[in-house]
């Protein structure tokens, strides 16, 4: 069993909203309760409405019409606005948004001029968003992308992003999809104190997307824009100046099921797959997940490390809803220092801050010396399971009386299966507890469930931020194969997890292809569109392996005849994934090997190559064609 690290103290647990919750539901422990909100998911759901004075209109019944994952029924008869939920719970004196950047750049926005910022653009996009357009967002992570969420949303408009990181090809293999009606696009934005110019890439996301009528260029460094460059494009600065004698935001109301963000799939079997969230079930999920599992109120301030590219930007934003105030830094947390950078908690006062195993190691091996910090209660990490030493790490030279919080879910469901909980204890390399309404089983290879045994993770009953749909997906056929084709009936998360006896879990990581360096979802199709077109590579694999908390990506090639791979050409290759991707998509290793597996049917078989390189056996050789191909994999493994 493993070491309990940190309990909450009496007063600090009934001091909890989820305390108040297990009261007023009657139940003694958290297990009770989460056992209540998963046999009685509508009177629980129901209730977080009720208790968390959610703006609707409407009638809360029927809570659900169809008990399965077929069709989206979540509280049919319920209209209400993702914004209008965000923007009126906070005092407008407050802080709603803390903004630094890695050059010194600081800025503070109040929720009233949050408000008006809104209020300003909304004006300006009532001329070209109607309801049910996308606007696509390819910015950083300042205000201005959050502002331009709010005014979409508002006006019952889909919001998606994508961070400036992403090369054309990544941009266009998104954004391309979703036909998006406005583009919000910085000019450029700065990384490890160099400038990157965005222009070039802005002009060939125009030229390629015809659906675009409008352009908004942001010039949050003020490095000038040249306006005549970019057809169709408005300025920013400019449209808030022209807008901002509005006084009161308008709020569209719209059914709970309506679209609100479009995410993306790793790409794991081609282009990202567009993952359409509804405005209820975001907001729902994220209520539940920000004010009972992290005990987030009015009073204090929350800061998660992300882009705009990941699905923790819209965990965080959502964080508004409180009243709280959201802190969010755009640039590398290297500069001057990854302790710097983390000393951004007590120079702040923050109270939650989020990162990945990734960071955390980076922090470990700076050798940091670490001050004092009073106001931080809760530490989350994800992106990767959280290795034992480092939740060491973290007691032993951070703060000892902080709660670890491991969280685990994903862009498909844009908020969490497992995470932490403010009443109980934490455990060494254990996340704490299985959120409430997510009913969670682990199956072994025979669909039985199993406690204190690895198996597949699974959710056997429908909640409400499950998506809508995929965009381009008539049928339900990439859904359905992406989910519930695996084990009828039952969501398949793609993630290997053991169910402790004690109610916690335990991540050992994907189950699938699909691959997470730095707590990015990365497809393995987006990196072998890059290697296909090299003339001197015949075939191509690339998995990851765990490495300190994070996951290096291992790309083995197989060399036509009489080539041979040279430095040059290993650089070339990672040149070329980091132009057309991103940085992240760039392997560690590049490895010449033989042969690549596959099975009879013809389909690659990275999963058995990642089990090898992970120290895993594999349970699937007979299926292939090739088996004999695994064996000089095993020189790579851990």
């Amino acid at each position: 069993m493993s070491e309990k690290l940190w309990e909450p103290s009496q007063e600090r647990i009934e001091q909890s909203q989820m305390w108040k919750l297990m009261s007023s539901s009657k139940c003694n422990s958290y297990r009770d309760l989460h056992r209540y909100s998963v046999e009685h998911k509508e009177d629980f759901w129901e209730q977080l409405i009720k208790s968390n004075n959610v703006i609707f209109e409407g009638d809360l019944k029927p809570v659900l019409l169809e008990d399965n994952f077929s069709n989206y029924t979540w509280f049919s008869k319920v209209k209400l606005n993702f914004a209008e939920n965000l923007l009126n719970h906070g005092k407008d004196e407050d802080i709603a948004i803390n903004f630094f950047h890695e050059s010194g750049l600081a800025k503070k926005i109040s929720y009233q001029s949050l408000r008006s910022e809104v209020c300003a653009l909304q004006t300006y996009l009532k001329e070209t968003l109607n309801v049910g357009d996308v606007l696509a967002a390819y910015m950083p992570n300042i205000p201005e992308t959050i502002v331009s969420m709010l005014a979409t949303s508002s006006l019952g408009a889909t919001f998606t992003s994508t961070s400036c990181d992403f090369g054309i090809e990544g941009v266009l293999d998104r954004f391309g999809q979703t036909n998006p009606t406005v583009l919000v696009a910085a000019v450029g934005y700065e990384y490890g104190q160099k400038y990157f110019d965005l222009t070039d890439k802005i002009l060939a996301i125009q030229e390629k997307i015809p659906s675009l009528k409008k352009i908004i260029l942001v010039d949050f460094l003020d490095k000038g824009i040249d306006r005549a460059k970019i057809k169709n494009a408005d300025i920013y600065s400019d449209i808030i100046k022209q807008y901002n004698n509005k006084q009161e935001c308008e709020f569209l109301r719209l059914p709970f099921s309506h679209p609100l963000y479009i995410m993306y799939s790793s790409g794991t079997t081609g282009k990202p797959k567009c993952i359409v969230h509804s405005q209820g079930g975001s907001l729902l999920q994220h209520i539940k997940e920000l004010g009972l599992h992290c005990d987030l109120s009015a009073q204090k301030s929350i800061f998660f490390f992300t882009t705009c590219g990941w699905m923790m930007w819209n965990w965080l934003v959502s964080s508004l809803y409180f009243g709280s105030t959201v802190v969010i830094y755009e640039g590398s947390p290297a500069l001057p220092s990854p302790e710097y950078f983390f000393n951004i908690i007590k120079r702040e006062s923050i109270n939650i801050f989020g990162t990945s195993p990734k960071f955390l190691k980076a922090l470990e091996d700076t050798s940091a010396k670490f001050s004092e910090y009073p106001t931080l209660e809760i530490i989350l990490s994800t992106g990767s399971p959280l290795l034992p030493e480092q939740y060491d790490f973290v007691y032993q030279k951070i703060k000892k009386d902080v709660l670890l919080g491991s969280i685990s879910g994903g862009t498909d469901i844009l908020s969490c299966f497992m995470l932490a909980c403010p009443v109980l204890p934490v455990y060494r390399g254990e996340i704490q507890c299985l959120g409430l309404g997510m009913d969670i089983e682990a199956l072994d290879e025979n669909f039985h469930s199993v406690i204190d045994l690895e198996g597949e993770l699974v959710c056997k009953q429908t909640f409400p931020s499950r998506p809508l749909y995929f965009l381009n997906d008539p049928q339900n056929e990439k859904i359905n194969a992406a989910y519930f084709n695996q084990i009828p009936g039952v969501w398949a998360h793609g993630d290997f997890v053991k169910v402790t006896s004690r109610g916690g879990v335990i991540v050992y990581g994907r189950s699938d292809a699909t691959l997470n360096p730095g707590g990015v979802r990365i497809g393995t199709a987006e990196i072998y569109r890059q290697t296909e077109g090299l003339s001197y590579i015949q075939d191509s694999l690339c998995v990851g392996r765990p490495n300190a908390g994070d996951v290096d990506v291992l790309l083995f090639v197989k060399l036509k005849e009489n080539e041979v791979l040279s430095n040059e050409r290993k650089k070339q290759i990672k040149d070329l994934i980091k132009k057309n991707t991103t940085p992240r998509h760039v392997p560690r290793e590049i490895i010449e090997v033989s042969d690549i597996p596959y099975t009879r049917s013809g389909k690659k078989v990275e999963l058995a190559v990642a089990r090898i390189v992970s120290g895993r056996p594999v349970t699937n050789s007979e299926a292939l064609m090739n088996p004999e191909s695994l064996a000089q994999y095993e020189k790579y493994k851990l």
